[in-house]
């Protein structure tokens, strides 16, 4: 899922709400310059960008188990399948945990709008606070693990009346990448055929370098219904200086590499909605393109856009970078998968995202 989602899956409540004295502490993007602005000249970038027709594009929208109804009610006009976050694999790569009432709650809630469901099995590790090596290498390495844990992932989605299930299996080495094919086929064939698999693929511009990274594509997009490219965190706070978080250049390039091997037609293109701060001193942080709004507010500041990247940019008084993905970003990646005649996109995550409608 990401760098970002990283944080998202260790503590969403961060995520949605920075505590106030660390919102004071942050910081904005490489290279721009802040201009006083009145306060009003900040809230109206949020709404700019005229509304995109998605009738031909697929709209996946990624949750946790904290997502509101009421983001359900806002975006469903717009959304085709609601992705949740997930059932996690177990250490010794054997088992994956169960669902939890939460999982349940935003399933049922996304079905009764018409939605579609898929539910997420993933390798992060809450003691480790990041995707588990060792424990996919466990699992993919093993034939009869890969076997068993299939059977176990198709059972929790059918038993729980999932739609179809996303697999997001992530620090993949590059030897387990046949397993990583075996194991999308396993899920796919334990499934009832009326049932969708999807699988989540970290950004590349280079066959080699998805192949470095765990991915044969051409046997994930035949084994997927979907493949979804993880578009996002090309910079970011822990891992690079203040840049964009998915340069549409760079975006362009991810796709034409995935596009060798998969058919576009089978492609999503990962779309961030969320920003990062890059403080002067000290380690930035996530936060919700709402909340970087308010940051240049309150600062005083006006945001930037960048048309190369389709997105904001600020820098705070006390030289805090911040970047971020808002609505106006998502309306041109629409566009932008539509030129490219891709299935759709993914946005991670509803909850953080600014209203896709």
């Amino acid at each position: 899922m990401g760098r970002s989602r990283r944080a998202a899956y260790r503590d969403p409540v961060r995520l949605l709400r920075p505590a106030a004295a660390a919102l004071l502490a942050l910081a904005t993007v490489a290279g721009t310059a802040a201009t006083t602005a009145v306060p009003t000249a900040v809230a109206a970038v949020a709404g700019s960008a005229a509304p995109v027709d998605t009738a031909d594009l697929a709209v996946t929208g990624f949750a946790l188990g904290s997502l509101r109804n009421g983001t359900l009610d806002r975006d469903a006009d717009v959304l085709d399948t609601v992705t949740v976050a997930g059932v996690g694999l177990r250490a010794a790569g054997d088992s994956v945990a169960p669902t939890t009432p939460d999982m349940a709650r935003v399933r049922a809630a996304a079905e009764a709008r018409g939605l579609a469901t898929e539910l997420v099995v993933s390798n992060y590790s809450n003691r480790l606070e990041d995707f588990d090596p060792r424990a996919v290498h466990r699992l993919l390495g093993d034939p009869d693990h890969v076997a068993a844990v299939a059977r176990q992932v198709a059972d929790r989605a059918t038993d729980g009346g999932w739609g179809g299930v996303n697999v997001d299996l992530e620090r993949v080495r590059a030897s387990d990448a046949a397993g990583l094919t075996d194991f999308v086929e396993a899920v796919d064939a334990a499934l009832p055929q009326t049932s969708t698999v999807s699988v989540d693929v970290s950004a590349a511009t280079s066959t080699r370098q998805y192949r470095q990274r765990g991915y044969h594509l051409g046997g994930l997009g035949r084994a997927a219904d979907v493949v979804v490219l993880m578009t996002y965190d090309l910079h970011g706070p822990t891992w690079s200086g203040a840049g964009p978080i998915g340069d549409l250049r760079w975006q362009r390039r991810v796709v034409e590499a995935a596009s060798e091997h998969v058919d576009p037609a089978r492609l999503d293109l990962g779309v961030a909605g969320y920003g990062y701060t890059w403080p002067r001193r000290g380690t930035g942080r996530t936060l919700t393109p709402a909340g970087a709004r308010r940051l240049a507010e309150r600062d005083g500041v006006r945001p930037r856009w960048h048309a190369d990247s389709a997105e904001w940019s600020v820098v705070l008084r006390d030289g805090t970078r911040i970047r971020w993905s808002d609505g106006r970003s998502y309306r041109t990646r629409v566009r932008l998968a539509d030129r490219l005649g891709l299935h759709g996109v993914a946005v991670w995550r509803l909850g953080s995202a600014d209203p896709l409608v």
